[in-house]
This record gives structure tokens, C-alpha cells and sequence, in this order.
């Protein structure tokens, strides 16, 4: 197998060789070919499709470097096809879309349907604990194996690599909107919240465990004693054990409500896709909001939250008085006609997307606004009130659906805001119609946004800031008390009234 091409996102740096003798072993998926034709011209046909109308493929990147890439990406996904190798295929192509900066475009774990493609996700090749990533530091949060590893240890070796060049190889593959890298590092850490985790695809196909098929780490206690340990990896099945967030679908309530005895009221929001779910989240959340006339303050910690419905305009609804339109975008997009070759090769939930060209006016620069622009509309103002103060923790992890609301949020001037910046990025980012485009010959989908979005006013290559900036300090691991929900709580009491809350001037 060519590893000069398979490999060509890592050799761009001094990890080229760092885990070229596994990163593709024979262990590795290889397509099975019943009843498949191997044509690389025709998916990669399929791909400039995608890529001629991809709405921010020059936002963050000059035409000729566009083009380089996907050069690049043409040699190196050829060259899996050629070899059968799956796993060179699917990495080929996440490194790629991962250039155009966008949160939005990634060969998403969960829209595959093909047995190849879904096989690489499914192998014995993860850690056995829970980690995220401060800076380039890899922090313990939770021993989930029972193998004795203390919450706060520090991961400062896997397998003979320190675990900043693991972070450094891995980050080439992985979604994020510009230069928002502290969404890429939210990604690539290991919390329980998500049926697949970023960290354990990539691991597994670019640095799965060594000969001898256990995990080799390299820790550094919270006493500073530093310990060696070889550790069994786990499977899926595994890590989805030891979940502890509610699943999507069912009718479970997802979030929690919290009644603090200092008169604050916690509102735990950890997702909000709602689609598979059979759970009346708005009677839940209106019932609760109802609750709030005697509170001295809510907090809402929406910070393991990418996104999903619009699950906060209730509460940005009862702080104002008049609509109120929190998105600081104007949308486009780069096609008037949908090539035939997507849709040939597509799904998507709204058939209507193929024909949101029709009538676009143009911009120039072959950039296009849709007729009907019917992005994000303003949010009413309700009739019931919240009259408190009220907060919002926030993270990298915003960068979806809440990332509008936190742009709603700080519009409405009615939250105060704590914790880290957050994901997306206010220059642009693209989303709001997809296309499920998939590659003929791998079997693997990728998604692709139709709608840019791109700032009315000249704006910085990052995420939205918090009022409060409290960075996550390992320290906290294992506290009695969360440090960002007491700040929040703090400035809420210190904000209202003692008895009945603060009434705000909605606007």
C-alpha cells in the first residue's frame, strides 16, 4: 500500500512517521467488493460536485490552496480505492474536508450506511477512561475500566508517543470552524456524551494499540508520582456502557432542573436534538419557566451542547418585548442548479434543498442568495415573563443551534455569559440545508452544507466570548462544586432581589 498518499496529511509535520508502521495494518477494513464496481473517477467526480458548490470552501482558504487540496486528496483516496483499503479512504477524505474549516462538512459517523465503512467504527482498539484536553495536555476525568486510574492523572505518553503528538496527528482530522481549534480539542476528548467519539474513530485507524494489542501509558498523578501502565482497550459496546447522558430517542427527560438552596435554579441542557426523540421537551421546559416568579436567579449550562432544534428561543422569548433577530449572518450559497451527479448520489430530509438555487439572486464572485431566505427567523417575544437574572454557561463545544442562541442571547443583552469561548466562528460558518452526499466506490457519506454564513460586519476568526472567562482547570476534577455554576449562581444572587428577584427592562 502507497502510505506516501494515505498518509499525506501527517507528513505535513514532524509526525509523518510517528505511526506509520500501524496505521494501516491488515487488521485494517479492506472493501469486500460483493457486487461493488470500483470506480475512483466517479467518485471523485462526485466529490468536485460537492466541492463546486460547497458554500465555504474559499472562506477560509485562497483559491490555489483550495485546489492543492483536493489534488492531494484525489492521489491519496485513489490510491486506498486501488488497494481496497476502507480505512485509507474514509481518512483520505476526513483529512480533506477537515481543510475547509468547517464545523459542518465531516464524514459523519452516524449517516454511515455501509457495512466497510461502519466496521471501522466498531474495533477494540479504545482507551478505558475518560480524558480531555487542556491545551495539549490529555487530563483523566473518569476511570471507566475499573483499572484504578485516579481522575486528574495526566496521560503524558500512549504507546511510546506523548500525548501532544497524538493531539497534533489527530487534529488534521477533525471538524472545526476556522481557526476555532478549541472546538477541535472539545471533539477530541472523551466524556461520555456521544454514541461515537471523535477521539476513538481517529485513535483507532491512525494509532490503535501495538503489537501486543494493549494500550502502553505513561501517567503523571495528581501527587506527581509518575506510574506506567498497559492497559486492555475497549470496544463500542464498551465505551456506550459507560454513558451516563440520556439516549435521544424514548420518552426520558434529557435535561434537569435544579433548585439550589440559595434561590438559583439550575437548568442542565446537555443536547438538543430532539428529532428521534418522543419526549414533549417544550411542555417540560415552559413548565419549569413557569416556576421561576420567587427565583433569585437561572443559571442554564448549555456546555457540553453542540446543537440540534432551537430548543432555547423559549427562554430568550420570555426577556424580550419585541422580536428579536440574534443572527448576525446573511446567508449564500454557490449554485443556482443542482448538478445531476448529487443528486444521483444524495439523501437528504427536505427535497426542496436540491432546488434552493432557483431564483437566487446573484452577489458576484459566484456566490448566490437564495430567494427565500428563511434563516434563522426572529424570535417573539412571549407573554409570560422571566423577571431574574439570568445566566448562561458556555463552551467550545457551542457551535451549532447553540451557537445561535448565545449570538441571541448576547443580541438580547438580557444573559450574562460564563465559562470558555465557544465553538463556530463569528467570520462565518455554513449549515441550516445538507446534503447527504455519498461516494460510490467506498460507500462512505460525507455531510455537505448548501448555506453559508457569513458576518454583515467585518468580524475576528474565533468563537463568541464569555463575559466571565473561566478556562477549565484540572484542579476541579473530583470538586464538591462546580466552579463555573457557582460564579453564575453568585452574580445572579448578587444581581436580584433577596426575595423575589430582580425584575429586567425587556427590550
Amino acid at each position: 500500500m502507497n502510505r506516501r498518499h494515505l498518509l499525506l496529511g501527517l507528513a505535513r509535520s514532524s509526525l509523518a512517521g510517528l505511526f506509520a508502521a500501524r496505521a494501516f495494518s491488515p487488521a485494517h477494513a479492506v472493501l469486500h467488493g460483493t457486487g461493488r464496481t470500483i470506480d475512483a473517477d466517479l467518485d471523485i467526480a462526485v466529490m468536485r460536485a460537492a466541492m463546486g458548490i460547497h458554500p465555504g470552501i474559499y472562506r477560509y482558504q485562497e483559491t490555489a490552496a483550495a485546489h492543492r487540496e483536493l489534488a492531494a486528496f484525489e492521489a491519496s483516496y485513489r490510491a486506498a480505492l486501488q488497494r481496497g483499503h476502507v480505512a485509507g479512504a474514509y481518512l483520505a477524505l476526513s483529512r480533506y474536508l477537515a481543510t475547509l474549516r468547517c464545523g459542518h462538512s465531516y464524514a459523519n459517523f452516524f449517516n454511515q450506511n455501509d457495512d466497510d465503512v461502519v466496521a471501522l467504527f466498531d474495533r477494540k482498539t479504545r482507551l478505558p477512561f475518560w480524558f480531555r484536553w487542556v491545551g495539549d495536555r490529555m487530563i483523566v476525568t473518569r476511570d471507566t475500566g475499573g483499572l484504578g486510574l485516579t481522575p486528574g492523572s495526566e496521560v503524558e505518553r500512549v504507546n511510546g508517543v506523548r500525548a501532544a503528538d497524538l493531539l497534533a496527528a489527530l487534529m488534521p482530522f477533525t471538524r472545526g470552524d476556522g481557526s476555532n481549534d478549541g472546538k477541535r480539542r472539545a471533539l477530541l476528548s472523551v466524556q461520555g456524551h456521544e454514541d461515537y467519539e471523535t477521539f476513538d474513530i481517529f485513535q483507532g485507524l491512525v494509532a490503535p494499540p501495538g503489537g501486543d494489542g494493549l494500550h502502553h501509558v505513561a501517567l503523571r498523578l495528581p501527587t506527581g508520582r509518575h506510574v506506567d501502565l498497559a492497559l486492555p482497550p475497549i470496544d463500542l459496546a464498551q465505551r456506550r456502557a459507560a454513558m451516563t447522558r440520556v439516549p435521544d430517542s424514548g420518552d426520558r427527560p434529557r435535561w434537569t432542573w435544579e433548585e439550589r438552596r440559595d434561590g438559583v435554579c439550575l437548568l442542565t441542557m446537555p443536547g438538543w436534538a430532539m428529532w428521534n426523540s418522543q419526549w414533549n421537551w417544550r411542555q417540560w421546559l415552559e413548565e419549569r419557566l413557569d416556576s421561576l416568579a420567587g427565583a433569585r436567579g437561572l443559571v442554564i449550562d448549555i456546555r457540553d451542547n453542540e446543537g440540534g432544534d432551537d430548543c432555547g428561543d423559549p427562554i430568550v422569548a420570555r426577556l424580550i418585548n419585541r422580536p428579536l433577530a440574534g443572527w448576525p449572518f446573511e446567508t449564500r450559497i454557490r449554485f443556482t442548479q443542482m448538478p445531476a451527479l448529487l443528486r444521483d448520489h444524495s439523501t437528504t430530509w427536505d427535497d426542496r434543498f436540491y432546488a434552493l438555487g432557483d431564483g437566487a439572486i446573484s452577489l458576484g464572485g459566484g456566490e448566490w442568495r437564495p430567494r427565500e431566505d428563511a434563516v434563522q427567523n426572529a424570535i417573539g417575544p412571549s407573554s409570560k415573563r422571566i423577571t431574574c437574572p439570568v445566566a448562561a454557561l458556555i463552551g467550545p463545544t457551542n457551535s451549532s443551534a447553540t451557537f445561535g442562541f448565545i449570538n441571541a442571547a448576547r443580541a438580547s443583552g438580557k444573559f450574562r455569559l460564563f465559562g470558555e469561548t465557544t465553538g463556530g466562528n463569528r467570520r462565518s460558518i455554513n449549515g441550516g440545508a445538507f446534503l447527504f452526499v455519498k461516494l460510490p466506490s467506498s460507500g462512505i457519506v460525507f455531510d455537505l452544507p448548501l448555506k453559508g454564513y457569513v458576518s454583515r460586519t467585518p468580524q475576528p476568526d474565533r468563537g463568541i466570548d464569555p463575559d466571565v472567562q473561566l478556562p477549565f482547570d484540572p484542579a476541579w476534577i473530583g470538586a464538591e462544586a462546580d466552579p463555573v455554576v457557582e460564579a453564575a449562581a453568585q452574580w445572579c444572587v448578587a444581581s436580584g432581589n433577596p426575595r423575589r428577584g430582580s425584575p429586567q427592562t425587556a427590550s
